[in-house]
């Protein structure tokens, strides 16, 4: 049976993708993740059984390592999830993101193109990379600006977009220079289970639970679209199978939102859920705080080509995501406990140390 080699696969995205990947393909998944801060195998636990899921504790710059794996399961497709992906964390420590997002990137690179040209001319014709980046890389939007299209300026305004940017560059290279079967995908801002508190949703949702204050950075009107991860995983699902090699495919949710609303409606929803014992909205929870150094205004994704070429568009809306979540963290008190370590306590202290 062939099998698809994917990386970062017990970080968010990359778990809902695994999972999804399992429930819906009979293709085996080998996942490579270096079980950093944000790498969690219990986002995995309901394929603790399952033959076809292989985990493998491997850093993506280890190229002996990523060879020996790809010469040992030939995988039909590699799907690259590994990133360092904080905006906040990337302007407190940016050469994580310089090492894993470039060098990271580069390497992954290199092993892939060997094993590829290795392989026979049918298998090497059916291959394919495919390489998830952000919109972040294209920079931010005047507020009546179009949303981004495949087409638009890379214009990255923080460490960590920067670090995209450049392994989006190199990706493309690979396929121009050396003719590697590459995909790159761009989506805007996930959201949904297994969501590491430190990203503004399930920040909030953690946050106003543990009747802490709801920090919100400047005056929360950073403009950002919204797409819930299982949409996000359908769409990558698609473009690895109908993606012309070479191409880039912008993935949005359609869901432009000021941050500030994204916050009071996950208060609405937990008012509703689980109020709190004193009757009060837990709205009465937000504090603004300083804004972040570089802080992008607006994005907004034009997932038109996806649609077009390829007959995708995200099934759920802002509100029927956003309820899905809510409950999803709700419904799962001891991941939510098991995640905040204390590397995960100072983080925010720090981060936040104004909303204490």
């Amino acid at each position: 049976m062939s099998k698809i080699l994917v990386t970062g696969g017990a970080g968010f995205i990359g778990s809902n993708f695994v999972l999804d990947w399992r429930a819906a393909s009979s293709q085996a998944v080998v996942n490579v993740d270096a079980l950093t801060y944000a790498g969690n195998l219990e986002n995995l636990s309901s394929l603790a059984d399952d033959p076809d899921h292989i985990f493998v504790q491997a850093d993506i710059a280890d190229s002996e390592r990523i060879s020996t794996l790809l010469q040992q399961h030939q995988p039909s497709a590699v799907v690259h999830f590994a990133a360092e992906s904080h905006v906040d964390r990337s302007i407190h420590g940016p050469e994580a993101f310089i090492q894993t997002n470039i060098v990271g990137t580069f390497r992954l690179l290199e092993a892939v193109r060997s094993y590829w040209s290795s392989l026979a001319a049918e298998r090497k014709s059916s291959f394919r990379y495919l390489h998830v980046s952000t919109d972040e890389v294209y920079g931010s939007l005047a507020p009546s600006a179009a949303a981004f299209t495949e087409k638009h300026t890379y214009e990255p305004n923080s460490p960590y977009s920067a670090s995209k940017a450049a392994s989006d560059h190199l990706v493309r290279a690979y396929h121009h220079t050396y003719g590697l079967p590459t995909l790159t995908t761009n989506c805007s801002n996930n959201y949904g289970p297994y969501h590491f508190p430190e990203k503004l949703i399930p920040l909030m949702i953690v946050n106003a639970l543990a009747g802490k204050h709801l920090p919100v950075y400047g005056d929360g009107m950073q403009i950002r679209d919204w797409l819930y991860v299982k949409d996000h995983c359908s769409a990558i699902r698609r473009v690895l199978e109908a993606g012309r090699p070479g191409e880039v495919y912008n993935i949005g949710g359609w869901n432009e939102k000021p941050n500030i609303e994204i916050v009071k409606t996950i208060c609405a929803l937990l008012d509703e859920l689980r109020p709190r014992a004193d009757g009060k909205s837990y709205s009465t929870q937000i504090t603004y705080v300083q804004d972040r150094p570089g802080h992008d205004r607006r994005y907004a994704i034009d997932a038109s080509k996806i649609h077009q070429e390829l007959g995708w568009k995200p099934a759920d809306t802002f509100d029927s995501g956003i309820r899905k979540t809510v409950q999803w963290y709700l419904d799962n008190p001891d991941w939510v406990a098991h995640v905040q370590s204390g590397s995960y306590r100072d983080w925010l202290q720090k981060q936040y140390k104004d909303a204490a």
